[in-house]
């Protein structure tokens, strides 16, 4: 629905636009469309954030990138794990954490973890009737932009804007929510985990403090759908990460990122099960 929004808004708003300008005078004309355009181009953004409602989980493993710690093995959630997903639930959940660890891969150019990755999401976006998204094609779009971390983070933010507008649109708005939640959280995973000691890595305690703002808009906008067990039941998994943020401050010791990573891996653990 919101990309049918978005859609729909744009080419209203450029053709308001460009009626402004031909009542100008050509003296100002290529100024005043220049700051039109550029207005579009805000308003565009401000659009395109709320279609998947968080960053997504490519955006936060490319920070992990940039603090250039390396790629652990056998961290991702195993791909043999999709047999136990029986619901709809869990699937969508797992969908999210799968796509978590499918930015993972890929952004550190592990080829045949991709492919497993892929493999795992497919399987589960075959049950929630999505298997045009995660198709080869998006596997050939990853191989040919492999030493472009920018081009791979659009196409799989694109991934991640498709299977949740998808499940919106088709009034599976919980499900589309669990797949952001898991994503969240496996997110947070892979950031705590980025070596054996996470608190002596220069950078890491700014990804958490930026992954904060991201929980609370999370548990903002699952306050419609609240009555929903499924909604309901993965925020109260979420109550310890709750109350671990709501302790700390505008920096963060090395005890607050043990204490992240000890909920989150209490979090991780029942999800992934």
């Amino acid at each position: 629905m919101k990309k049918i929004i978005a859609g729909t808004i744009l080419p209203i708003l450029i053709i308001g636009f460009t009626g402004l300008t031909s009542c100008k005078d050509k003296a100002t004309g290529k100024q005043q469309k220049k700051v039109e355009m550029e207005q579009i181009k805000a308003i565009e953004n401000q659009i395109e954030a709320n279609v998947y409602p968080l960053p997504t989980s490519a955006n936060v493993i490319k920070m992990l990138t940039q603090l250039e710690v390396g790629y652990i093995i056998g961290i991702s959630n195993p791909v043999e794990n999709t047999k136990k997903y029986f619901s709809s639930t869990k699937r969508a959940i797992n969908l999210g954490v799968y796509g978590a660890d499918l930015s993972y891969a890929t952004l550190y150019n592990m080829q045949q973890e991709v492919i497993n990755q892929l493999n795992a999401i497919r399987s589960l976006s075959n049950e929630l009737s999505m298997s045009k998204i995660y198709n080869e094609e998006l596997y050939e779009k990853i191989k040919q932009n492999f030493d472009n971390r920018d081009e791979l983070v659009k196409i799989l933010t694109i991934a991640f804007n498709d299977t949740y507008s998808y499940l919106s649109e088709n009034e599976q708005q919980p499900l589309a929510l669990l797949v952001v939640g898991g994503a969240w959280v496996e997110g947070m995973y892979l950031t705590t985990h980025v070596s054996e000691a996470a608190y002596q890595v220069a950078g890491i305690s700014g990804v958490l403090l930026e992954q904060k703002k991201s929980f609370g808009l999370f548990l903002e906008i699952t306050k419609p759908y609240i009555t929903d067990p499924s909604v309901s039941d993965f925020v109260k998994l979420l109550d310890p990460v709750k109350k671990v943020y709501e302790g700390l401050g505008s920096s963060l010791t090395e005890q607050n990122i043990k204490d992240i990573t000890q909920v989150i891996n209490g979090v991780r653990s029942q999800i992934v099960q």
